[in-house]
């Protein structure tokens, strides 16, 4: 393995810091650096950047996933990220990391958004005003049912039962909050723009992969990866970790797609050949 350079050995850094230091803290550092849907009362502009430092935690919801999600992410870091800063220099390959992560949350809002979108026009029969919308979307249902299941007596119930609102109609109401709600965490996205960086920069080298019995090429491997990725993502789970949000799989092809793109015109300007130092 290359030695490990200073950027990625800061970003490893920072990294640990922030997963020891957010599980220390607990629930009010999840809820102030990782990232929640544009929309959510709980948004900061900050944290599409902080969310790409965050991991799963140890403890409560994701808890089993969330030494494996972050022993994952950094062991990729160091494997694929000190190749290539070795060969662009520590701003080049930071610009390309940042950019990557960014590019990650981008593509997962966009995919939110039109989700909430599509679960509202299915309900557009219900016809909710706009701050209905915003109770529904908004309030913690935890507080909605009562031990048995039933839902109590609430603003919810209300404006559900005016609306005459079936079990189906709920059911898609559900999977609109469930998207308005959630977090999205982790270095995964950015992690995917290396993983496409090092296919694009050295297709033939083969990668022996932890959980992989024999060296595939990285042009095979990673294409593969996003591709398996993809899929489990639709299934509902994913191979790195899907974090807080049930659909990391959008982000992590976000990251690979920003990725790719800024490798094409890299290539194509004979840009990959300048060394940021």
């Amino acid at each position: 393995m290359m030695r490990m350079t200073d950027t990625v050995k800061q970003l490893l850094i920072i990294n640990i810091i922030f997963y020891v230091g957010s599980n220390i803290v607990g629930d009010v550092a999840y809820q102030l650096l990782s990232e929640y849907y544009p929309g959510n009362s709980n948004f900061r502009f900050w944290q599409p950047l902080t969310a790409m430092f965050m991991h799963a935690p140890v403890y409560g919801q994701g808890s089993s996933a969330g030494i494996m999600h972050i022993v994952f992410n950094m062991f990729a870091l160091v494997s694929f990220g000190a190749a290539l800063e070795h060969f662009w220099g520590a701003k080049k390959f930071i610009f390309f990391y940042i950019s990557c992560g960014l590019g990650a949350a981008a593509l997962h809002t966009a995919v939110n958004y039109f989700q909430i979108q599509y679960a509202l026009e299915q309900l557009s029969s219900l016809n909710f005003s706009n701050s209905d919308i915003h109770i529904l979307l908004s309030t913690d249902y935890s507080s909605v049912f009562d031990e048995k299941g039933q839902m109590v007596a609430s603003k919810v119930k209300t404006i559900l039962d005016n609306a005459h609102c079936t079990q189906e109609q709920f059911n898609i109401l559900a999977s609109a909050v469930q998207n308005f709600q959630s977090t999205s965490l982790g270095a995964s996205g950015a992690i995917y723009g290396l993983l496409t960086a090092f296919a694009f920069m050295f297709p033939s080298a083969e990668l022996g992969i932890m959980f992989i019995p024999i060296p595939i090429k990285a042009k095979y491997f990673v294409p593969g990866i996003i591709a398996i990725d993809l899929f489990l993502g639709f299934r509902g789970s994913s191979l790195f970790g899907a974090g807080g949000t049930g659909i990391a799989h959008f982000a992590h092809v976000g990251g690979a797609l920003t990725g790719f793109v800024m490798m094409w015109y890299w290539k194509r300007n004979q840009f990959n050949k300048n060394r940021w130092n």
